[in-house]
């Protein structure tokens, strides 16, 4: 580019290579800079002939450059020269001057005005800044016009390994499961190293394992740890600490390294069957006979090393004559079995048992069945302890009859109780006091044999049900109990007696041969099949004239009347004897009475009375008015006391004492108006008294606290009670006292509008404030203003005869 500024970019390319080299380095690329200065001169010129033979122009153009580099990390005394400008204007007599801008000019990057020759002044570190963006511009020195437009370019911070590989994520931890095949990738471990991976091998990582061998191995290049031996064993050995080891410049000597540690876990798997104890292939219990059934009789285990769900073992019985008396559980927590009884023994029937028990896993892995079978059996040998048991009866209980009214001392019946132990040791029976608290009946100790204490009623208890007790002498004093049911026997010794014994009403006006009542019975004892009762009259009714009776052959009888014409007032109640016979045996029979009662019927045999109440009231008050009556004189006599208490009522005491305050009884009149400037329509809230802008304001409901004498003439009150003096003396003194308010009205104002004639007209505000107004004028407003005239001139009087 001929017509404007043509910039010769002349730039050292240091590799990695010894500082040493720098010199002849950046020689050469001075040379370079002048070929190519050279080249370009003669670029216009060059002419290039194709394959065919035909001649190719080439345009002309500027010194193609956009970037320079630097070496990091540079120590040497000497600012490195990055590079040096040229524009093709200048002809070296000093009048260019070159200018740079942009990131680090001035501070890292200076550049000689006259020669234009860049150097960079500080350390660079390509990890914390890769590259600096650059403008340079030719501008004339004396008038700094610019004489090309600026340039932009580009200075790269070469790198240098100076940072070694960092695993960022570790330590790692890793698991793996037992018994894994050779070459199982555990875990990918990464190294990062921050120099540049485009230049050269700074940043080429080379992973290498420094422990753990020969159980583990790395892939050099992807960092891939996986299992170098096989049939690693948990069992054995469960974890392994393991270092790798990450080398940049390819793992060549010379490059930096770092490491981290991996801490490998072996994981379990099923490879271990369940085991009994070496030496315990026959497994020995005993328990004594009295265990009842659920009850545990022994325990025994089966060893698996592996764990969780690898370990879990199942038990059962195989076989054995002892698989119907007892049963197999799994303890859960400890993996036991647990041998229960399933049935009770007897020491003296059967004294050993035998049973045959497998072990083996719920969860068997199928890569190592080949290694199986995942069980294992053992013998367990059972033997029954004898034991101090109690006595045993024959039978698990007793039921025996006994009649009703038998004597004392009758016999009910035997029990028997024996030792089954071998020192079959003598028993000794005796019934609890709490199974027969009446004491109805004895046993005798020796032979078990009941009897009765008196004689027994089956209508009172038909059964009794107690506890016999059986003790054996000597040993521990076992004792075994049974029930004994005693059924009393029913005698016939209770005669029957009516069902119920409810009255018969019957109507005055009933008509003869009509069935009033079927009657029944009842008997105490027990009646035998196809026994009935028999009613009759009693003798002394036989030939009545009123009633008859028919037996019906079924237990009951029906009543009848024979007769007409009953009146209540004549007899209203009869009585009828009856006997009853329950033909039993022997027999027994009881008379017993129906009581019949007339009453008073309307024309369809309603029952409208039975009683002789209603004649008696007919010739007086009914029960209503009665009542309405006593009601009255209820409510008369509450009128009566409550006047009584009215009229003794304390009546207020006239007379006010003298203690007493009257203004409790001031009469509130109506408000006032606000003044010449009231345009609030007498809204009082508004209005504000100027002279309490100070803080204080004078109490307009209290008696002012100032101290005035006692006008001439005035008196103290006297202890009179005379109404009327008493009035006209308070009257006398608040007309006298100065110091007195207007308690004669509640709505008092300070304040009713400035710029008024008349000003305020309240007596407060004016005995409390310090004014110098004249009040003389007052004497001219009239008589309705002339108790304030005579209240303030009096007030002067008084001053001036102080």
């Amino acid at each position: 580019m001929q017509e404007g500024l043509r910039l010769q970019v002349f730039f050292l390319c240091l590799g990695a290579v010894l500082w040493t080299t720098i010199a002849s380095g950046m020689h050469r690329s001075s040379g370079l800079r002048e070929r190519s200065h050279r080249h370009h001169s003669s670029l216009h010129r060059h002419r290039e002939r194709g394959k065919e033979g035909q001649v190719l122009h080439r345009s002309k153009r500027g010194w193609v450059w956009n970037q320079f580099f630097v070496i990091e990390e540079y120590t040497g005394p000497d600012p490195v020269l990055v590079g040096r400008l040229h524009s093709d204007v200048d002809s070296g007599d000093g009048n260019i001057k070159y200018i740079l801008s942009g990131e680090g000019a001035g501070t890292i990057f200076v550049i000689d005005d006259k020669t234009g020759n860049i150097h960079a002044t500080k350390t660079l570190d390509r990890e914390e800044q890769a590259q600096y963006t650059l403008t340079a511009q030719a501008v004339a020195r004396d008038t700094n016009k610019p004489l090309e437009p600026p340039s932009e370019f580009i200075v790269k911070v070469q790198d240098i390994n100076d940072n070694p590989p960092e695993f960022l994520h570790g330590p790692y931890y890793a698991r793996v499961a037992e018994m894994s095949n050779v070459g199982t990738s555990v875990i990918k471990v990464t190294a990062t190293d921050a120099d540049d991976p485009t230049y050269g091998n700074s940043a080429r990582l080379v992973y290498s394992i420094l422990q753990g061998q020969p159980y583990f191995s790395v892939e050099p290049q992807t960092g891939i740890i996986r299992t170098a031996l096989p049939n690693m064993d948990r069992e054995a050995r469960q974890e392994y600490d393991v270092v790798i080891q990450a080398k940049d410049m390819g793992g060549h000597m010379g490059g930096l390294s770092g490491t981290t540690q991996v801490k490998i876990t072996l994981t379990d798997v099923n490879d271990n069957p369940p085991k009994f104890a070496q030496g315990e292939k026959i497994h020995s219990s005993g328990f004594s006979e009295d265990k009842v059934p659920g009850e545990e009789v022994g325990r025994l285990k089966a060893r698996d090393p592996d764990l969780g769900e690898n370990g879990l073992v199942d038990y059962r019985i195989l076989e054995g004559d002892g698989m119907n008396f007892f049963e197999i559980s799994k303890d859960s927590e400890t993996q036991e079995a647990v041998i229960k009884l399933k049935k009770p023994v007897d020491f003296e029937t059967k004294r050993s048992y035998t049973l045959r028990v497998e072990a083996s896993n719920p969860h068997v892995d199928s890569r190592f069945i080949a290694w199986g079978p995942y069980k294992d059996t053992t013998i367990v040998k059972i033997s029954v302890e004898d034991a101090d048991e109690p006595p045993t009866f024959l039978v698990p209980g007793y039921s025996f009859e006994v009649e009703e009214n038998a004597p004392g001392g009758t016999v009910v019946g035997r029990v028997h109780a024996k030792d089954t132990d071998m020192m079959n040791n003598p028993v000794r029976y005796m019934i609890p006091r709490y199974t027969d608290l009446e004491e109805f009946f004895t046993i005798n100790p020796e032979d078990g044999m009941i009897k009765t204490t008196r004689p027994l009623d089956r209508e009172a208890q038909s059964w009794h049900n107690i506890s016999v007790s059986a003790t054996e002498i000597g040993g521990h004093h076992q004792d075994a109990k049974v029930r004994v049911n005693i059924k009393v026997k029913d005698v016939n010794d209770n005669a029957p007696e009516f069902a119920t014994q409810n009255e018969v009403l019957v109507c005055e006006n009933v008509t003869p041969g009509k069935l009033i009542e079927t009657v029944s019975a009842t008997d105490k004892d027990e009646m035998a099949h196809r026994q009935h009762f028999h009613f009759s009259l009693a003798p002394e009714v036989v030939n009545n004239h009123s009633f008859s009776l028919k037996d019906n052959r079924d237990s009951t009888a029906s009543i009848f009347v024979i007769r007409k014409g009953f009146s209540r007032m004549t007899q209203d109640v009869y009585h009828l004897p009856i006997e009853i016979n329950d033909n039993g045996v022997p027999p027994m029979s009881s008379t017993n009475t129906l009581i019949i009662r007339v009453c008073s019927c309307d024309s369809k045999d309603t029952i409208l009375s039975c009683n002789v109440e209603p004649f008696i009231l007919s010739a007086g008050l009914s029960t209503g008015a009665l009542i309405a009556i006593l009601a009255c004189i209820v409510i008369l006599l509450a009128i009566v006391v409550l006047f009584v208490a009215l009229r003794r009522q304390k009546k207020e005491p006239l007379i006010i004492f003298e203690e007493e305050d009257i203004r409790e009884n001031i009469i509130t009149y109506d408000d006032e108006g606000g003044g010449e400037e009231d345009t609030e329509a007498f809204d009082i809230a508004t209005l504000q008294n100027p002279d309490g802008a100070n803080g204080f304001l004078p109490r307009k409901d209290i008696k002012p606290e100032l101290a005035f004498p006692l006008r001439p003439g005035m008196r103290p009150l006297g202890t009179t009670v005379d109404v009327d003096d008493f009035i006209k003396t308070r009257i006398c003194d608040a007309d006298n006292d100065p110091t007195a308010p207007p308690y004669d009205s509640i709505q008092i104002y300070g304040y009713e509008g400035r710029g008024s004639i008349a000003g305020s007209l309240s007596s407060l505000e004016s005995v409390t404030t310090d004014s110098d107004l004249d009040y003389d004028y007052l004497q001219s407003w009239g008589p309705r203003f002339k108790k304030l005239a005579d209240l303030y001139g009096t007030k002067d009087y008084a001053d001036d005869n102080s």
